[in-house]
């Protein structure tokens, strides 16, 4: 087994070494075996985080992160289970999208009547204090 150091853990998987500890503490990523005071990774451990830093790029959260994990590290992998998770985290992403583009089109309303300046005041301020009226304020 080639023992990875942390420092070197980060370099092959671009993340943060005190991201690679909070892994850690969260159970993301099983405590490492140790040499003295060091930590001391395989290369198990550097496939893990690519998963993780791959997921967390497609935007799951550490709860999807770890019940995936869980999956993919089972003997008889469901991957109905993780197309469940899957499924919901898409149904989440196209919510995100609806609103976003929302949000857009409310901003270039905003930017046309500031480039116009035929309005008394500034319409931004105006556009964010009836922000509710608008129906951006749901949370």
């Amino acid at each position: 087994m080639e023992a990875i150091a942390i420092g070197e853990l980060s370099r092959r998987t671009r993340c943060n070494i005190e991201t690679i500890r909070y892994y850690e503490r969260i159970g993301l990523l099983p405590m490492p075996a140790r040499r003295g005071r060091y930590r001391s990774f395989g290369l198990a451990d550097v496939a893990r985080v690519h998963f993780v830093r791959r997921a967390r790029e497609l935007g799951f959260t550490l709860d999807e992160i770890r019940a995936l994990l869980g999956i993919a590290t089972a003997e008889d992998m469901a991957c109905g289970d993780a197309r469940e998770i899957a499924a919901s985290h898409l149904r989440q992403v196209r919510a995100r999208i609806t609103d976003l583009r929302r949000m857009e089109r409310v901003l270039a309303d905003t930017v046309r009547a500031c480039d116009a300046g035929d309005q008394v005041g500034c319409p931004l301020i105006t556009t964010l204090s009836a922000a509710a009226q608008l129906g951006l304020s749901r949370r």
